[in-house]
C-alpha cells in the first residue's frame, strides 16, 4: 500500500544541519494498523509527512500503490492525498463551523453537492458515535468528541489510507482507548489502512498489528507488534516497554531478570506458583503486561534472592514451564 524505499529528509537549520529521517526503508501493507514509535524528536512526525508528501523526502522514494509520489503531477498528487487522509494531536477543528459544517468542508473543496455532502457527512457522524452533535461547535466539544469530529472528517474523502499523528496523546486513558477502538472498528468495517505515529506504546499494544521503532531519524527495529514487545532488540525498543524507572534504577543489589509472556494463558497465577514451588521470594520490580483474548502478553522485571541455590530453582521452573527469560545487567 505505501513502501518507503531508503528514504532521508534534511532540514537546513540556523545551527546546522539536521538529519530528521535518516535512510528508512518500510512497506505498510492493506488493512495494516501499522504503528510508528519513538521518543520525542524520533523523526517520526517528519516521516508521516513524508509518507504523503507534506514533506518532500530529500532522498529517497514514497510509493503509494506501487505509484511513486514523485513522478505525480501537482494535480495528480492532490487527488493522491484524497487516498491518504491525516489525522492530528490539535484536531484542527474550524472553530467558527458546526460539527456538520466542518465533515462536509473537505467535499465542498471536493465540488460535492451540498445535500450530498451533508448527507455524507450525518452518515460518518453516526459512524464516529456523533450524530447528536451536528449543529454543535468545537468548543462545546470535549477533546475526545473534536477526535472523533476529526476522524469523520478525515474520513470523508473515503481514503485507503488514515495517518494518525499523536492523534491520542491529548487525551485522558479512558478517552484514548474509546477512540483507539474507535479506529479499530474503522480498520476491520471500513477496510482503511491506518498508520499511529505515537510515543507510548500502550497505543501500540492496543491496536497495531506491526510497528517500527525509530530512534533519531534511524529504524532500530521493526516487526510483528508480538515480537517486538516480547523480545525487543535495540536499548530504544526495551526503554519504550519497559521503561527505566526509580524502582529499578534505585534498587538494591540482586540478579535481575526479565520473564517474557508470549501467549501463556492469561489466569495463571505465575508469580504465587514459581515462589510456592521454589521456595523462594521474588521482587516485581516492573511489569507490562496485556491480556489479549485470554493469553498473556509482555514481561515482568524480577529481582531475585541472593541464595544461589534459591535461583538455580527459579530457572530450573522457568526452564521445565517453557517461559522466556533473560538476566538484565543491573
Amino acid at each position: 500500500m505505501i513502501e518507503l524505499c531508503n528514504v532521508s529528509k534534511t532540514f537546513h537549520t540556523d545551527d546546522g544541519k539536521l538529519d530528521a529521517v535518516n535512510n528508512v526503508s518500510l512497506h505498510i501493507r492493506k488493512g495494516d494498523i501499522y504503528g510508528i514509535i519513538g521518543l520525542s524528536g524520533a523523526g517520526k512526525s517528519t516521516l508521516v509527512r513524508c509518507m504523503n508528501f507534506l514533506e518532500i523526502p530529500t532522498e529517497g522514494e514514497v510509493k503509494f500503490k506501487g505509484v511513486p509520489l514523485s513522478s505525480l503531477t501537482r494535480k495528480q498528487l492532490l487527488q493522491t492525498r484524497r487516498s491518504i487522509s491525516m489525522i492530528f494531536q490539535g484536531f484542527n477543528l474550524l472553530s467558527q463551523r458546526s460539527v456538520l459544517k466542518n465533515v462536509c468542508y473537505p467535499l465542498e473543496i471536493a465540488g460535492v453537492p451540498k445535500k450530498e455532502a451533508e448527507a455524507k457527512a450525518v452518515s460518518l457522524l453516526n459512524v464516529v458515535g456523533l450524530g447528536d452533535k451536528l449543529k454543535a461547535y468545537p468548543s462545546q466539544l470535549s477533546g475526545g468528541q473534536k477526535q472523533r469530529v476529526a476522524i469523520a472528517r478525515a474520513l470523508a474523502s473515503d481514503p485507503e489510507v488514515l495517518l494518525c499523528d499523536e492523534a491520542t496523546s491529548a487525551l485522558d486513558p479512558n478517552t484514548t482507548r474509546a477512540i483507539l477502538d474507535l479506529l479499530k472498528e474503522i480498520n476491520e468495517t471500513m477496510g482503511v489502512t491506518i498508520v499511529v505515529i505515537t510515543h507510548e506504546m500502550k497505543v501500540i499494544e492496543k491496536i497495531c498489528n506491526r510497528v517500527a521503532v525509530l530512534d533519531h531519524g534511524v529504524v532500530a527495529e521493526e516487526g510483528a507488534v508480538s515480537d517486538i514487545f516480547t523480545c525487543p532488540k535495540s536499548d530504544i525498543a526495551r526503554e519504550l516497554i519497559l521503561p527505566k524507572g526509580a524502582a529499578v534504577s534505585e534498587m538494591k543489589e540482586g540478579k535481575l531478570i526479565r520473564v517474557i509472556f508470549d501467549g501463556q494463558e492469561s489466569d495463571e497465577p505465575f508469580i504465587s506458583n514459581l515462589s510456592i514451588q521454589c521456595s523462594a521470594a521474588v521482587c516485581i520490580m516492573g511489569a507490562n503486561t496485556e491480556d489479549i483474548g485470554g493469553k498473556a502478553y509482555g514481561q515482568i522485571l524480577l529481582r531475585l534472592p541472593d541464595d544461589s541455590s534459591a535461583q538455580a530453582r527459579i530457572f530450573r521452573y522457568m526452564q521445565d514451564h517453557k517461559t522466556k527469560y533473560e538476566e538484565v545487567p543491573s
